[in-house]
C-alpha cells in the first residue's frame, strides 16, 4: 500500500493586532475546514483516525507558530506540520504588522491506487 493523496484545502487567517502567528495559522486551519463537511473516512470505509493529514503553513516568521497548540485544531487523524517562511506581514502605521498566515491541509489514506 502506499499513500494516496484523496484531497486538499486551503485557508487563510490573520492575527490583526498581535502578532501572534500561532493564531494566524489557527484561524487558516480552521477557515480550511470549517467550510467543508467531507466524509472520507466513511467514503472509503475507513476509520477517522487512519486520515493521515499533511498541513503546510506559510507565514513570514515560521520559529513563531507553535505546532502543538495548532493540532488541537483536528479532532482526528494523524497529524504533520511542515511550516515554512511565506504568507504576508503587512505594515501598519503604529510599526506592528497584521500577520496573514496561508495553509493546504492533504488529506491521505494508507492504501492501493484504484
Amino acid at each position: 500500500m502506499s499513500k494516496l493523496r484523496l484531497l486538499t484545502e486551503f485557508g487563510m487567517g490573520t492575527s490583526l493586532r498581535r502578532q501572534d502567528y500561532t493564531q494566524a495559522a489557527t484561524r487558516a486551519v480552521q477557515d480550511a475546514l470549517w467550510h467543508n463537511s467531507i466524509n472520507l473516512a466513511e467514503l472509503f470505509d475507513r476509520p477517522k483516525t487512519d486520515m493521515l493529514i499533511d498541513v503546510e503553513v506559510a507565514v513570514q516568521q515560521p520559529d513563531q507558530v507553535d505546532t502543538d497548540a495548532l493540532a488541537t485544531v483536528f479532532p482526528y487523524g494523524q497529524i504533520a506540520f511542515h511550516v515554512v517562511k511565506g504568507g504576508l506581514d503587512v505594515p501598519r502605521p503604529d510599526g506592528k504588522p497584521t500577520v496573514i498566515a496561508n495553509v493546504a491541509i492533504h488529506v491521505s489514506f494508507e492504501m492501493e491506487k484504484p
